[in-house]
């Protein structure tokens, strides 16, 4: 990511958050939230860490084949996981997406941990932003405006269910917990 480093440290806060978060919701006692949830915590620290502004830590050459690799492990579980609950379709191109950023950072100059001081000419030789980037863009950006839309509090039904008491438990922190990341991603993305 290039850009002013407040940013990079913020975007880092909100992944960590995320991340730590996901965590927790790994101890909920329902069976699918604890399986989501272990890719997702992945994703967010996965995303902290490559959000790092370079000025604090330049990882080594070989770290980007290795989130290159993890994450498409990571991909081919949530394209298995696909197969019982579609939400896994998400995580499949949110792990594609940051094996296409590691990749991506794998080519890029050695100075270019998070992308500073490159313009998206000398990162792309010229040709703009890449079709990959535009469509992972236009997807996050979506997933955003529709998450979002889905968190705003509808009218409850008297007599309904009362929300589950433990935090890992609560449908409505698990939205906001993908929402932060997706906004973590379009911002990742649009540094690119």
């Amino acid at each position: 990511m290039h850009g002013p480093v407040s940013a990079a440290w913020s975007l880092v806060a909100l992944c960590a958050a995320t991340g730590a978060y996901c965590l927790l919701r790994m101890r909920s006692a329902v069976e699918e939230q604890r399986r989501s949830a272990g890719g997702e915590a992945l994703m967010g620290f996965g995303m902290a860490a490559m959000a790092v502004p370079a000025a604090a830590f330049t990882p080594p050459g070989w770290a980007w084949p290795v989130y290159a690799a993890v994450f498409g492990l990571a991909a081919l579980r949530a394209l298995w996981a696909a197969r019982r609950d579609r939400h896994h379709l998400h995580h499949l191109v949110g792990a594609g997406a940051m094996v296409y950023m590691a990749a991506a950072m794998a080519v890029a100059p050695p100075a270019g941990h998070a992308m500073e001081g490159m313009s998206m000419e000398g990162m792309h030789g010229g040709t703009g932003v890449p079709a990959v980037t535009g469509v992972l863009l236009l997807y996050f950006t979506g997933y955003v405006l529709l998450s979002g839309a889905r968190l705003v509090p509808a009218a409850v039904a008297v007599g309904g269910p009362p929300p589950p008491v433990r935090w890992g438990d609560r449908p409505e922190l698990a939205r906001a917990c993908r929402l932060s990341m997706a906004i973590g991603m379009v911002a990742m993305l649009l540094t690119m």
